[in-house]
């Protein structure tokens, strides 16, 4: 059975949690194929809501396979953490026996926290990542693999200190690391996790040659892509489908279905351009009913219209096969809606989503615009959503002004919107009808 692939296609926080836990239902693998702790997703299971940052969203079904992939950087303090909290919940500890890290993912340290807290432009989530990811290109990272070799090497643990000092005192940093507890978190690392290391690659790719279902779950958004992003208000990794695999440890062609997951409005945290944002009631609104919180940073989200600008570059970029449309009872109660489909920059229309970051910020939206839908109870939308699935109606259970701006997103971006999220809860999806 093929790969099928997951991701964001906006700024991140689309709501790719959910979808990857209700088809982790079925799956025997769910890959996370890069990111680290900077990434976070919430699954809702009738009143618990359980937050994670490094663990794949098919934690909650036991017969699902989960490999932290070759392409993460991984936080051992902070996935211990998850872990614990996992076991507080589930009473299963999976590590080594369904959870399985790569020995090729670079591993996060203290120092790695405290270089990239002193940034204070891009706003980043301050866990380690950037700084994680540039040692690994500058060959200087640490990864599960290498574990037992630096261990017995105190030259190299020396080595590493005063790399680590001199940098950290570039950055105008007072902290300092010192040997001995240096190589006391590297031996706790390797005794707390040195069961769970696999050649993940190579178990992956064997479950797929035997037929088995496996999804590959990224992080953050397409538009976070350290190359195709909006640049350098990015993260640090490559977010989109052509790493999925690569970072997973097999290759491209074993994927045949390529799902973008679209919030029904767009939101980003931190910094950067955003031509949609709406600092007015609207922009409110959106945020309180979503309650557009970050999951890692706990930051408030700047909040829009539905930009398909951006979209349509995510769509070149990733190919996607088809959209699975999320929130889209929070749209409930704004009169009137609209859509962005271009912009104006210096009176020069555009619709092409511009590499220039500082064009962006000179961007206004261009926007069409739709009839809104009264608001309903996350009660009321579940409701909806459970009777769809028992009579078979799909979408024409919904308002039809809700379905209008289904098929207007459809017409704009020309794949199908095979799904669409009315809540928080795992049951609150409405499948489209055949």
């Amino acid at each position: 059975m093929p790969a099928t692939v997951v991701l964001g296609a906006q700024w991140g926080d689309e709501g790719k949690g959910k979808l990857v836990d209700q088809l982790a239902s079925e799956a025997d693998w769910v890959v996370r194929f890069q990111g680290g702790s900077n990434a976070g997703h919430t699954i809702v299971i009738g009143e618990r809501k359980l937050a994670f940052h490094h663990l794949p969203s098919g934690i909650t079904y036991s017969h699902c396979n989960l490999v932290l992939g070759d392409g993460m950087v991984i936080d051992p303090w902070k996935l211990e953490q998850e872990l614990d909290s996992w076991h507080a919940f589930g009473g299963e500890r999976p590590e080594g026996n369904r959870l399985f890290i790569s020995e090729r993912a670079h591993i996060t340290l203290p120092y790695h926290r405290i270089l990239d807290g002193a940034d204070k432009e891009i706003g980043t989530t301050g866990r380690g990542i950037g700084p994680t990811y540039r040692d690994a290109i500058d060959r200087v990272g640490i990864r599960f693999v290498d574990l037992p070799s630096v261990l017995s090497d105190d030259s190299r643990i020396k080595s590493m200190v005063n790399r680590m000092n001199l940098q950290l005192k570039a950055a105008g940093i007072e902290s300092s690391i010192d040997e001995v507890t240096l190589k006391t978190d590297l031996n706790w690392i390797q005794t707390r996790f040195g069961d769970c290391v696999r050649p993940t690659g190579v178990m992956v790719d064997h479950s797929l040659k035997r037929g088995e279902f496996v999804l590959l779950e990224g992080a953050q958004g397409a538009l976070l892509d350290i190359s195709q992003g909006t640049y350098p208000f990015v993260t640090s990794s490559v977010t989109s489908r052509a790493n999925a695999t690569h970072g997973a440890g097999i290759h491209p062609g074993h994927v045949e279905r390529c799902i973008g997951v679209v919030k029904a409005y767009t939101t980003r945290v931190g910094h950067g351009p955003f031509p949609a944002e709406l600092e007015d009631d609207v922009g409110r609104h959106l945020g309180e009913v979503g309650h557009e919180f970050g999951t890692t940073t706990g930051r408030p989200r700047r909040c829009g219209w539905l930009d398909m600008v951006p979209l349509r570059h995510a769509m070149r970029v990733n190919g996607f096969d088809e959209v699975v449309l999320t929130k889209l009872d929070v749209l409930g109660g704004i009169d009137e809606l609209e859509i962005v489909i271009g912009y104006d920059i210096d009176g020069l229309q555009v619709h092409e989503f511009p590499a220039d970051i500082d064009s962006l910020k000179r961007a206004k939206p261009v926007t069409i615009k739709l009839p809104g839908f009264n608001p309903i109870s996350l009660e009321g939308w579940l409701k909806i959503a459970r009777e769809a699935r028992a009579t078979g109606q799909g979408y024409s259970i919904l308002p039809e002004e809700a379905q209008v701006y289904i098929e207007t997103i459809e017409k704009l971006l020309g794949v199908p919107v095979t799904s669409v999220g009315v809540g928080p809860d795992r049951e609150a999806s409405i499948e489209k009808s055949e």
